[in-house]
């Protein structure tokens, strides 16, 4: 919670900050990517390698980079002083987890989980996190506002905010270092190193495929980022950062209370069908969003979205960790996660021609990709879920 916390409030102001010491449309989205790809390797390299090190160790890790991140953007002004913290640093820009906390904390939790309870587990876990990630919004919403009414200039208000991160992955290391060995990978359960590719040995294919799929969501959310959607709301209807801070709030809530609904409709019409009938619905109301001719009607149907928007994501976290192996689930959570974050990081600079003006077309892209990767999903695994039960 304290780490969603951070990524809510930074994502009201990365792009905003960005925008505001000078830099153009093509150096927002490429600081976007980079950041997403530097996420991706870092990610990748201690994931794979958690149950090795020490799952304790790689969330420390993480956590000293949360705080470099921030850090570094705080001090640099120059272009390539931002795209060395943005590659180096774990910074998140859509209020998203990144970084390898994700998949270390998964791989715990299924250790410690009967199969039939994870998925209820992740929906609650998914759910503290997008609540904190909702107040974390707000907070930097209103905080921005009340600083700007005291007279606090506007990039300084913005670098209050990047401050306050870097103090949060400070914070967060702080925590980790005292957290039980009980997390630790059994030895029983630690994998060989030989004859492994990225940590995983039977499963490779399943990773690959649920990876590439994956990804390609993930490349259609990286067009919707929740700081795009920030900005596109202040160019398209001029709406002020507390405002946007309160909608992303109640978004986050809402989407956050959707996915406890997730195990219930899981256990009658399976993960797969879960995953993909919450998807589709939820990827037409991303579609009319831009088409609403008013502030309300777009911050209605946003938050229609946001209302089933998140079904999928304790489902496909559950469904990751049912079809490998024990001794592959870190692995396996870090490769899917990875895949997201490259997908993610591609979107921004493809974009960037029209990412910050305040026309419909990230929504029209990102929507027609989800649905091509609910159809795709749909067709290639859900028969692998019946014959894995």
């Amino acid at each position: 919670m304290l780490r969603m916390f951070a990524y809510g409030a930074l994502s009201i102001v990365f792009v905003l900050y960005l925008s505001g010491i000078g830099l153009g449309a093509a150096a927002v989205g490429l600081l976007l990517t980079l950041t997403l790809l530097g996420d991706a390797a870092i990610s990748l390299w201690l994931a794979t390698n958690a149950d090795r090190w020490g799952r304790r160790r790689t969330l420390l890790a993480g956590a000293a980079l949360m705080a470099a991140g921030g850090a570094g953007f705080l001090a640099a002004s120059r272009l390539e002083w931002l795209m060395a913290a943005a590659i180096v640093g774990v910074l998140s820009p859509s209020g998203s987890e990144i970084g390898p906390f994700l998949s270390v904390e998964q791989a715990a939790l299924s250790e410690l989980l009967p199969d039939d309870q994870r998925t209820r587990v992740f929906a609650w876990y998914n759910l503290a996190g997008s609540a904190a990630t909702a107040l974390g919004a707000l907070a930097a919403g209103w905080g921005l506002q009340v600083m700007q009414r005291a007279g606090v200039g506007e990039l300084d208000a913005y670098r209050a905010v990047l401050a306050g991160y870097s103090a949060a992955g400070a914070a967060l290391a702080a925590v980790f270092a005292f957290l039980s060995p009980a997390l630790e990978a059994r030895p029983a359960d630690a994998p060989a190193r030989s004859g492994l590719f990225l940590g995983l040995h039977e499963s490779k294919r399943k990773v690959a495929g649920l990876s590439a799929l994956f990804g390609l969501d993930a490349f259609a959310g990286g067009f919707v980022l929740q700081s795009v959607l920030v900005n596109w709301f202040h160019v398209r209807f001029h709406a002020d950062p507390g405002t946007l801070g309160t909608v992303f709030f109640g978004a986050n809530l809402i989407a956050a209370a959707s996915a406890l609904m997730a195990h219930r409709i899981a256990q009658r019409v399976g993960l797969i069908n879960t995953m993909v009938f919450t998807h589709l619905p939820s990827t037409v109301l991303l579609i009319l969003v831009p088409l609403m001719p008013s502030l309300p009607l777009a911050i209605g149907m946003l938050l229609l979205r946001f209302s089933i928007s998140q079904m999928d994501v304790p489902t496909r976290q559950s469904y990751t960790m049912m079809v490998v192996a024990p001794d592959e689930r870190s692995a396996a959570a870090g490769v899917t996660g990875i895949a997201r974050s490259l997908g993610a990081a591609l979107a921004p600079v493809m974009g960037s021609a029209f990412l910050l003006a305040g026309a419909g077309t990230p929504f029209f892209v990102a929507g027609g990709l989800k649905i091509a990767y609910d159809l795709l999903l749909y067709r290639s695994f859900r028969r692998t879920e019946n014959a894995t039960r």
